[in-house]
């Protein structure tokens, strides 16, 4: 009786003294926001929390949530990649072309994936062994992504392949007559192996000790310049692979397609609590910050009488509060 009752006053005072790990932190912010939005939401509109609202986020933001993947690994090491939106356009475009051509699907999705790789790879061997910032090489690869568009074809190309309209179209059902298309589900994949890697992965714990301190990697004998090129390597993979998954989307390739896409991925990293300078930040935060953008679009779509302009001014509002409070939480810990 006196045990018990003695353990039941500690074990209450644990979980009072209980805090979460600051890393942890600014995800909690980003899920905390999505909660709340989601919230005030559903006290205005009825229907907004209704589970195929939440399903269609996923749904509408595939290709941001896998071009957020590879963003996010580029910052956790301290760099950017500004070429994402552009190797989004080029992929459509390749697609649509060689499908066009009479190409399989199949055959057409790896040549995607092929010229997205290869951008990301030129990028990494450019910044590394050139010495050159990753602001200018990337910059350099995003006109050199948007002329290859141009050279492609000026107009846009439909896509009329039936078995990639088919699978575009796909649905999976989910409990409570809910659903979700294959590639919502793909993009969640990406997701999880992206999140495996950076966890329990010796090329993960690299990335975030060259974002913390590459000179300190280096001495640790840690596989920096493997790291630093591998980065920009799976950063081109997403951004070709999300430009599959635009394609399915729009079923069409078009220069101008993802104009300013960069931008999104970047604040929707960014909300999620990675930090621009690198060394930390989750996967499973970006997913949320691209949540907390669509989050956005739906609130002014249930409105119906805001402007889309809103949607801009809404991010450039969050991501000048989340880079703020990046700010405190490094102050904090030094």
């Amino acid at each position: 009786m006196t045990a018990t009752t003695a353990g039941v006053p500690s074990l209450i005072d644990r979980i009072k003294g209980f805090s979460p790990p600051d890393r942890y932190l600014p995800v909690i912010a980003t899920f905390a926001l999505l909660v709340g939005m989601f919230g005030i939401g559903s006290a205005r509109y009825e229907g907004f929390a209704s589970p195929q609202v939440i399903a269609n986020l996923f749904v509408d933001n595939t290709f941001l949530i896998v071009l957020a993947v590879g963003m996010t690994f580029v910052i956790l090491t301290g760099g950017i990649d500004l070429s994402v939106g552009s190797v989004v356009a080029l992929s459509t475009m390749v697609a649509a072309s060689t499908l066009q051509h009479g190409w399989h699907p199949l055959l057409a999705a790896g040549a995607v994936l092929l010229v997205g790789t290869t951008i990301g790879l030129a990028h990494g061997l450019v910044i590394h062994y050139l010495g050159i910032q990753p602001f200018i090489a990337t910059l350099a690869g995003m006109f050199l992504a948007r002329g290859l568009c141009y050279l492609i074809s000026i107009e846009s190309i439909p896509i009329r392949n039936s078995s990639f309209s088919s699978f575009a179209s796909k649905t999976v059902t989910l409990p409570g007559d809910v659903y979700v298309t294959w590639t919502a589900l793909l993009a969640l994949g990406a997701v999880a192996v992206a999140a495996w890697v950076l966890a329990r992965t010796r090329f993960g714990r690299t990335v975030y000790a060259v974002g913390g301190s590459e000179a300190s990697a280096m001495l640790m004998g840690l596989r920096v310049a493997r790291v630093k090129v591998g980065v920009y390597v799976i950063s081109g993979f997403c951004s070709a692979l999300a430009g599959l998954l635009f394609s399915l989307y729009m079923l069409s390739g078009y220069s101008l397609h993802a104009i300013g896409m960069e931008l999104d991925a970047i604040a929707a990293v960014v909300i999620g609590g990675t930090l621009l300078t690198g060394g930390r930040g989750l996967v499973i935060g970006s997913l949320l910050g691209v949540l907390v953008l669509g989050s956005i679009q739906t609130f002014i779509s249930f409105d119906g009488t805001l402007s889309s302009w809103w949607t801009k001014i809404s991010i450039g509002v969050l991501l000048l509060l989340f880079v703020v409070l990046q700010r405190v939480f490094t102050r904090r810990q030094t």
